[in-house]
C-alpha cells in the first residue's frame, strides 16, 4: 500500500507537469488603502495556480506569473477581496476596500468592520491555513493549531475511550470547553463526548475541530482573550473563528501521504501510522457578486504501537480511522444591500482503538474463545452536521445580521475483537454499546454600525440571541451491558471470582443509563468602540443571560489600545466570565471499566443529581466565573511585528471530575457494592484556579533579493496555573484525596507546559521553498499509580520540509514532523495509559515523514 501512495503521487505529478509550461514573467506593484497607506501582509497569488507572494512592508510586491494576461487575486483581512486581470502589464498597483457586507467580514473580538488584527484591542492570531497546510506536515485542524499557535494545546490519547477518538484541545492551560469556537462568527456546537480519563480536560466536553476539514478553511482567527461578555458562555479562555473560503473560478486540492517510524512496532518494521488524505475545493459565481464554494476531504489513518514487554498492553498507540467531510460556504445577493448567506458541512469518522489487553486464564477472557487473550477494540461511528443560514444587509444604515445555526454530534460505540465473559463460551464478540448524542439550535440577530462623525470615529453593535440544546444517551443491546448468571472463574488456587458482565474494553449503556434532556438559553448585548483620537480607542461590552436551568448571569468587558509612537502600541483589557454548565457534565452518567497498576476495575460514572452525589453533601452543578486581566505591547514597522501579551486568568468553581471514591466508603459504599462496581467518581465545581502568563510573537518578514521571500517567527507561551482552593462539603472531611487527589490536581496542571513556544523560518521562491521549524516543550510533572511522580523533560522537536513547484499549477513538498525522532522521558508501565509515557504535549508516536502535492486549476 505505502508503495501505491508514492507511485501515485509520482505519477500524477509528472502528468499534470507534462502538459504545463514554466513561468513566463514578473509583475510588481504596490497595495495600498482607501487613503493611500501601504498594507503590508497582503496575500497576493496568480488565480489558477499555485504561484504567490505576500506584500512588503511598504506595501510592495513582485509575483511571478505562468502568463502576462494571468488574474491576480489579492485578500487581506478586513478588507475586500480583489481579482484584478494584469492584461501584460509588468507593473500592478491596487487599492483594497474596507469589508463589504456581502463578504461578510469576520474579525473576531470586534463588531467593528473597519476593525483589523493590527490595531484591535486585544489579542488575535490570524493563521493562513492555505500557506500551513502547504509547507508543514500536520494534517488536521487541532495539529496544525497545536504547532501554530503555542498557547493552543490538543494532545491525542491512547487507552482513553471516547478521546481517542476526538482529541481534546485546550487554550492558555483552561479546559477544553472554556474556548468558544465560531465558525465564519457563529457559534459552533461543542461535542457529545465528555472526556473521562486517561487525558488532559477529564471532566470537560469541547469542540471538534477535526470535524472541519482544512481544505474548507481560509484562515483561522484565535482571540487570546476572555470574551464572555462578548460571545457568551465558554469564551473564558478566547475564541477561536474559522473563516470558510470564498474562492470562485479555481479549483485546489491536495494529496498527502505520511507515516511514522515504527519504533517497538512487534508487527511493523520500518512504518505505521500511514496517513493519506485526499482533498478538493472548488468555487463558482452566482448572480452579480454572489458565490458558492465546495470541500470534499477524504483522510484515513492508521494504527501506531509503542509496544515494550514490561506494559500491561499489547497496544499502545494512535487509534485508526476514516473521516469523510464535505462543507459549503455560499451568498447570494437579493438586492443591492441585502444577501442571503449559508455554510455548514457533514462529517463522518469510523474509528477504532486499542483498549488495555485482556490477558488468558483470567475472569476478563473466556479461554476457549481468545486461548491468548485479547486486546479488545473500541470502534466508534462519529457523526457530526451543521447548518447554518441567515440574512445581512444595510437596515436604515444599520449593518443587520439575522441568523438561524443548527448543528448535532452523535456519538456511536461498538465493541469489536472482544466478548462479554459472563455469557462464557456463548459470548458474541461484537457489540452494538449505545452512544450519545448532542444538538444545538442558535438564533440571533446583530446591528452594527459605524458612526464617523461620533469622536474620531464609533461603532455601536447590540444584538439578541435564543439558544436551544438537548441531549441523549441510548442504550446499547443487552449483551453490551448486562451481567449475566452469576457465572464464576476458578483460579488455578481453586479460588472463585465472579465474571464481569458487559463488552470488555468499554460495557455498553444500559436502558439505565438513558436521558433524554433541554435546555434553553436566552441572551442580550451591547458593545462599542469610541476612538478618542487617532491615538487612544476604548471599547466596551455588556451581556446578560438567562438559562432555563440555573438562572441568569451578567458579564461585562473593557479595553483600550493607546499608540505611544509611530508602530508602538499599549493595550489592555479586563473582563468577567462565566461558563454554564454542559448538558453532558449535568446528565452523563455510565459504568466503565478503568486500570490501575494493570488491574481492571469497573467504576461508576454518576450523574450530579444522583443519590451518590446527595449521599456525599455535594452541591448541584452551577456556571463557573471568571475574571480576566490582560496588558501587552504591540510594534510593527518596516517588516517587523512584535506583540507581547500578559494575562491573568482567575476562575471560581472549575468544574471537574473527581478522584475516586472505593466501594468501602462509609456512606456510599453499600450503593456501590450493590452495582458490582468498586469505586465511583462524579462531577462537581471542586476548585477555584489562577493562571497566568505571557504571550510572546515576533515576526520579520523581507526578501533576498529578487527572488526570494523569507519569514523568520518566534512565537512562545509562558503559563503557569495555581490550584487556589479545593470547594468540598461537610461530609467530605477526611475525604479529600478521594474529592481530588494530589494526582488528579497534576493532571489539571499539566494542561499546558510551562513553556512552549516554535522558532520558523520560511522561504519561498520562484521554484523551491523551504520551511524549518524548532518546537519547545517545557518540563511536565505527573503522578502514576503508585503515586510516583512521573517527570517529562524539556524537549525540542525539528520540523523540516522543502517545497518545489513542479509546474505553475502544481506544488510537491516533502518533509517530516519530528524528523530526530525525539520522544517523552521514559517512566514505567504505571503510566495513566499503561504505556511508557503519557499523552503528553510533544507527542508518542515519534518522526512522522510526509509528501504532498498541491495544485490548483
Amino acid at each position: 500500500m505505502k508503495q501505491f501512495y508514492v507511485s501515485f503521487l509520482f505519477i500524477f505529478g509528472w502528468i499534470i507537469l507534462s502538459n504545463e509550461l514554466n513561468a513566463q514573467g514578473i509583475v510588481k506593484g504596490k497595495v495600498t488603502d482607501e487613503s493611500g497607506n501601504p498594507l503590508v501582509g497582503v496575500t497576493i497569488y496568480e488565480r489558477g495556480t499555485t504561484n504567490g507572494t505576500v506584500s512588503r512592508w511598504d506595501g510592495t510586491y513582485s509575483l511571478n506569473v505562468s502568463r502576462m494576461d494571468a488574474t491576480l487575486v489579492f485578500s487581506y483581512t478586513g478588507y475586500a477581496t480583489l481579482e484584478v486581470p494584469a492584461e501584460g502589464r509588468s507593473e500592478l498597483n491596487v487599492q483594497m476596500r474596507e469589508g463589504l457586507v456581502l463578504e461578510g467580514v469576520v474579525i473576531v473580538g470586534s463588531r467593528a468592520l473597519n476593525r483589523s488584527v493590527t490595531n484591535s484591542l486585544v489579542p488575535i492570531d490570524v493563521l493562513d491555513v492555505r500557506q500551513l497546510t502547504i509547507s508543514q506536515g500536520q494534517l488536521d485542524v487541532n495539529q496544525i493549531l497545536h504547532y501554530a499557535a503555542p498557547s493552543f494545546n490538543a494532545n491525542r490519547q491512547t487507552g482513553a475511550d471516547g478521546s481517542d477518538h476526538v482529541d481534546p484541545a485546550t487554550l492558555r492551560g483552561l479546559g477544553p470547553d472554556q474556548t468558544l469556537v465560531l465558525i465564519n462568527g457563529k457559534r459552533r456546537h461543542q461535542s457529545s463526548l465528555v472526556n473521562i480519563y486517561g487525558t488532559r480536560g477529564r471532566g470537560n466536553t469541547g469542540t471538534d475541530l477535526n470535524a472541519i476539514p482544512a481544505a474548507a478553511i481560509e484562515r483561522i482567527e484565535i482571540l487570546r482573550d476572555g470574551a464572555s461578555a462578548q460571545y457568551g458562555s465558554d469564551a473564558i479562555a478566547g475564541v477561536i473563528n474559522i473563516v470558510l473560503k470564498e474562492n470562485v473560478n479555481e479549483f485546489t486540492g491536495n494529496v498527502n501521504v505520511g507515516a511514522h517510524i515504527a519504533k517497538d512496532n512487534p508487527d511493523r518494521s520500518v512504518f505505521d501510522g500511514e496517513n493519506l488524505q485526499v482533498n478538493g475545493n472548488y468555487g463558482f459565481r452566482i448572480g452579480e457578486g454572489g458565490f458558492a464554494n465546495f470541500t470534499v476531504d477524504y483522510w484515513s489513518r492508521g494504527h501506531t504501537n509503542r509496544y515494550h514487554p514490561s506494559l500491561y498492553r499489547r497496544k499502545f498507540g494512535d487509534a485508526r480511522g476514516t473521516n469523510f467531510s464535505t462543507y459549503f460556504n455560499a451568498a447570494v445577493p437579493l438586492s443591492k444591500e441585502i444577501s442571503l448567506y449559508a455554510f455548514g458541512g457533514s462529517n463522518f469518522r469510523h474509528t477504532n482503538a486499542y483498549a488495555w489487553s485482556r490477558h488468558p486464564g483470567t475472569e476478563r477472557n473466556v479461554d476457549a474463545i481468545y486461548p491468548n487473550g485479547f486486546d479488545p477494540i473500541i470502534a466508534t461511528n462519529i457523526t457530526d452536521r451543521s447548518l447554518s443560514v441567515g440574512v445581512r444587509g444595510i437596515l436604515h444604515h444599520w449593518n443587520t445580521d439575522l441568523n438561524h445555526t443548527t448543528g448535532v454530534n452523535r456519538f456511536h460505540y461498538y465493541g469489536r475483537g472482544t466478548l462479554n465473559a459472563s455469557l462464557e463460551e456463548r459470548s458474541p464478540t461484537a457489540f452494538n454499546d449505545g452512544g450519545f448524542q448532542l444538538r444545538q439550535n442558535t438564533t440571533n440577530l446583530t446591528f452594527s454600525r459605524f458612526f464617523r462623525e461620533w469622536l474620531e470615529g464609533t461603532n455601536l453593535a447590540f444584538g439578541a440571541e435564543h439558544r436551544l440544546e438537548n441531549y441523549q444517551i441510548f442504550a446499547g443491546e443487552e449483551a453490551s451491558w448486562r451481567t449475566y448468571g452469576p457465572v464464576y472463574f476458578i483460579t488455578p488456587e481453586g479460588d472463585s471470582i465472579p465474571r464481569p458482565g458487559g463488552a470488555q474494553g468499554f460495557p455498553g449503556f444500559s436502558p439505565q443509563n438513558e436521558v433524554d434532556e433541554s435546555r434553553t438559553n436566552i441572551a442580550a448585548f451591547v458593545d462599542g468602540e469610541f476612538a478618542f483620537s487617532s491615538a487612544f480607542t476604548l471599547g466596551a461590552a455588556a451581556r446578560f443571560e438567562h438559562y432555563s436551568d440555573f438562572g441568569n448571569t451578567l458579564n461585562g468587558k473593557l479595553a483600550a489600545r493607546y499608540v505611544l509612537t509611530g508602530g508602538l502600541a499599549l493595550r489592555g483589557s479586563i473582563s468577567t466570565g462565566f461558563r454554564a454548565p454542559s448538558l453532558a457534565q449535568l446528565y452523563f452518567n455510565s459504568i466503565y471499566t478503568d486500570f490501575v497498576s494493570g488491574v481492571p476495575i469497573d467504576k461508576l460514572l454518576a450523574k450530579n443529581n444522583s443519590p451518590i452525589t446527595r449521599a456525599l453533601g455535594i452541591e448541584p452543578l452551577k456556571e463557573e466565573t471568571s475574571l480576566n486581566l490582560g496588558a501587552g505591547l504591540t510594534y510593527s514597522r518596516q517588516g517587523l511585528t512584535l506583540s507581547a501579551d500578559f494575562y491573568r486568568i482567575q476562575i471560581k468553581d472549575r468544574i471537574v471530575l473527581t478522584a475516586d471514591f472505593s466501594s468501602e466508603d462509609d456512606q456510599i459504599g453499600p450503593i456501590l457494592r450493590s452495582l458490582n462496581v468498586g469505586s465511583a467518581r462524579f462531577f462537581a465545581n471542586a476548585i477555584n484556579t489562577t493562571t497566568t502568563g505571557l504571550d510572546l510573537v515576533a515576526a520579520y518578514s523581507g526578501m533576498l533579493g529578487e527572488a526570494y521571500r523569507f519569514t523568520l517567527t518566534l512565537a512562545g507561551n509562558w503559563n503557569r496555573m495555581n490550584i487556589d482552593q479545593v470547594n468540598t462539603s461537610p461530609k467530605l472531611i477526611g475525604k479529600e484525596d478521594s474529592y481530588l487527589s494530589r494526582r488528579e490536581k497534576l493532571f489539571i496542571l499539566a494542561s499546558a507546559p510551562p513553556m512552549k513556544g516554535n522558532l520558523t523560518f520560511d522561504l519561498d521562491g520562484r521554484q523551491l521553498g523551504v520551511n524549518i521549524r524548532a518546537n519547545y516543550f517545557g518540563q511536565i510533572e505527573l503522578e502514576d499509580f503508585l503515586g510516583t511522580p512521573d517527570i517529562y523533560r524539556p524537549r525540542v522537536t525539528l520540523d523540516a520540509s522543502i517545497a518545489y513547484r513542479l509546474s505553475p499549477r502544481v506544488r510537491w513538498t516533502v518533509g517530516g514532523v519530528n524528523v530526530l525522532n525525539a520522544y517523552p522521558s521514559y517512566q514505567d508501565q504505571e503510566t495513566e495509559s499503561g504505556g511508557l509515557y503519557d499523552a503528553v504535549q510533544m507527542g508518542f508516536n515519534g518522526a512522522f515523514f510526509f509528501s504532498r502535492l498541491n495544485f490548483r486549476f
